[in-house]
């Protein structure tokens, strides 16, 4: 029985975006769209959507999770603000099982681990991009921040360190023998959240939370890392200043992120925060289906009014 309290919002915005906010998809800025096209498909087991001669998008069901646009000449940058990781969000223990039972099989290097209330497992995709696959498991446990800490408990109110090796043999006993693991991710996928590199907490949070409307789900000042999302979810965006406190944008020719996306439910939401925009003289761009602007990092945001995802025009 867990006797632990589901972890709760520090602070809820005056203008708290509507609790159905979810995450939608990442664009990246690739070298290589056909390598990268190979990986998503055959070691993610993620469809192609659709695509274009420099862009294409991939995910489950016709909803992009993935977008991926070549680049002439891109590099990676250290010590810059951008994407830290991506999380796959898969429905329960039995998928995630599959998808890290593909990686062994594929002998793609990755990590195992036990958030406590998660469980995962982390790999890089072939051009270093980091990206997390996950499932909920709030039955055996917390990892929250509370108090400017980061604190893991277990059900049974033991501490954890929330970045213990996952049982794998545990989570196989999920799957039998007549499981595929060459078939693609279910329907019900999606993605969990997005974690960013940021030059600075406390602008991060203002924008995010005070202007945005996302809940406040803690920080960790001496971990240097803060959560806020939507609807009291543990979180939605993870940031931290692990590349330096003041760490500049990365230049245009930068491979790794281009925007993430999130979708809102409404026009009516979505013109909310545009009014917002406006009056605080934040810049954006209103695009035919949603709102483009960037973070005080310059990290891209696109929000959008619906959760249709076809074909970019």
């Amino acid at each position: 029985m867990n006797l632990l309290q589901i972890p709760q919002p520090v602070t809820i915005s005056p203008h708290r975006i509507p609790v159905d906010t979810k995450p939608g998809f990442v664009h990246l800025k690739v070298t290589s769209l056909e390598k990268q096209l190979a990986f998503y498909r055959q070691v993610i087991g993620l469809e192609v959507n659709w695509q274009s001669e420099n862009s294409a998008g991939l995910g489950t069901a016709g909803r992009d999770l993935v977008r991926l646009t070549q680049i002439q000449n891109g590099k990676r940058y250290r010590g810059v603000t951008g994407l830290y990781h991506f999380a796959i969000l898969f429905p329960n223990r039995r998928e995630l099982a599959r998808a890290v039972a593909r990686l062994f099989a594929l002998r793609y290097p990755n990590y195992p681990t036990d958030h406590i209330m998660t469980k995962t497992t982390y790999l890089d995709d072939p051009e270093g991009n980091n990206i997390e696959l996950y499932c909920e498991s709030p039955e055996d446990g917390i990892f929250t921040l509370e108090n400017g800490e980061l604190l893991a408990r277990r059900a049974d109110g033991t501490p954890s360190n929330g970045r213990e090796p996952l049982n794998l043999e545990e989570l196989f006993a999920h799957l039998n023998q007549e499981d595929r693991l060459n078939v693609p991710v279910p329907p019900e996928t999606r993605i969990g959240h997005f974690h960013l590199y940021v030059s600075s907490l406390e602008t991060t949070r203002r924008f995010y939370h005070g202007l945005l409307g996302f809940d406040d789900m803690g920080t960790a000042r001496r971990f240097r890392m803060g959560t806020v999302s939507a609807g009291g979810y543990h979180h939605h965006i993870g940031y931290n200043t692990w590349q330096g406190e003041g760490a500049p944008p990365p230049p245009p020719d930068a491979l790794g992120l281009l925007y993430i996306a999130f979708d809102l439910p409404d026009l009516t939401a979505l013109n909310e925060i545009a009014g917002r925009l406006e009056t605080a003289g934040v810049p954006y761009e209103r695009m035919e289906d949603g709102l483009f602007l960037r973070d005080p990092s310059q990290n891209g945001v696109f929000l959008r009014a619906q959760a249709e995802q076809l074909k970019p025009e």
